[in-house]
């Protein structure tokens, strides 16, 4: 290596180590976070070294394009997924951003490059059957009495019912829920309001539900009479005991098919979509900020249907 490539690749490793204090000390940010942005920057370093084929490359010298021949490299031959493309692009663009606050170069050629789009994978739901299963097994429980049973009960049934995030249903309180006009009052992400109907099976399971609610709040020493969803304790459950009790059902009734709790919301847009519903009235529903967010359901459906073509047409 000459003279002036040792310069340069010593300057180099000085400005990424500054970098490095930087982000620890001054921005204070996580180990974790740390060790991720010099694991990515070194490297995107390494890259370089290949790509220039010469030691006395500057990082002032980089443009947009090698940083694009670097997200190449990375997916064709690493074969990365978009969201750890776009992860390790983050931490170049910090990086030349210190670089530019401190006049160690001119501009930011980061900024010029796009993060790549994130990949929408189809999520997933049960079929009617599936749900008609869970349904049954989760009423046979039901009747055979029983707090929880009745409470696990009124839970699917809200979720389907309603298509409730986790955490909506979980922090759902008395004042919130109708049974009369059959409607919930639900907060959203960002603190959003929305009205929410709900199903005459979601009422009487409810109802049921609400009988055995009030023998163990007023049993309880410290309850919380506000929670519509409590314990043995009489305390509101939180997400994951949510999460648990649905997990159960779905095991069941899907085996180890990777199905969350999310599943039975993904699950209510999708039969919704199928019977025709339209799709601003679905977006409502599921609360969701952009219509583009609920479109992802059209093609679960789409898929759906390309599927039952392909099975059943003599000439598929």
């Amino acid at each position: 290596m000459t003279d002036a490539g040792a310069a340069a690749e010593l300057q180099r490793g000085g400005e990424l180590d500054e970098f490095m204090r930087y982000v620890a000390h001054e921005r204070q940010l996580s180990p974790q976070t740390v060790r991720a942005y010099g694991d990515d920057l070194r490297e995107f370093q390494e890259f370089l070294d290949r790509y220039y084929g010469a030691p006395e490359w500057s990082w002032g010298g980089v443009d947009r394009l090698a940083i694009r021949a670097w997200m190449g490299d990375c997916a064709t031959r690493r074969g990365l997924a978009r969201t750890s493309i776009a992860r390790k692009l983050s931490a170049i663009r910090s990086f030349y951003r210190y670089l530019h606050v401190e006049e160690r170069v001119q501009a930011n050629p980061a900024r010029a490059v796009r993060t790549p789009k994130k990949q929408r994978t189809l999520p997933g739901f049960l079929t009617r059957e599936q749900m008609q299963e869970l349904f049954e097994t989760a009423m046979m429980r039901a009747q055979a009495g029983g707090f929880r049973a009745q409470r696990n009960l009124a839970i699917v049934e809200l979720f389907y019912s309603a298509g409730l995030r986790v955490s909506e249903l979980a922090s759902l309180s008395t004042s919130a829920v109708d049974l009369v006009s059959e409607q919930l009052r639900v907060l959203g992400k960002g603190r959003k309001e929305r009205i929410v109907p709900i199903g005459g099976m979601a009422v009487r399971a409810l109802r049921g539900y609400y009988d055995q609610r009030e023998r163990i709040i007023a049993q309880a020493t410290r309850p919380d009479a506000r929670a519509v969803f409590v314990g043995q304790t009489g305390r509101r459950l939180g997400v994951r005991q949510v999460q648990n009790v649905v997990g159960v059902f779905l095991r069941e009734v899907a085996g180890e098919a990777g199905l969350s709790t999310h599943s039975l919301r993904h699950t209510f847009a999708t039969h919704m979509l199928d019977a025709g519903a339209d799709l601003l009235a679905v977006k409502e529903l599921l609360g969701h900020a952009s219509l583009s967010t609920t479109q992802i359901y059209t093609h679960t459906s789409k898929e759906r249907l390309k599927r039952v073509y392909r099975q059943a047409h003599p000439r598929a």
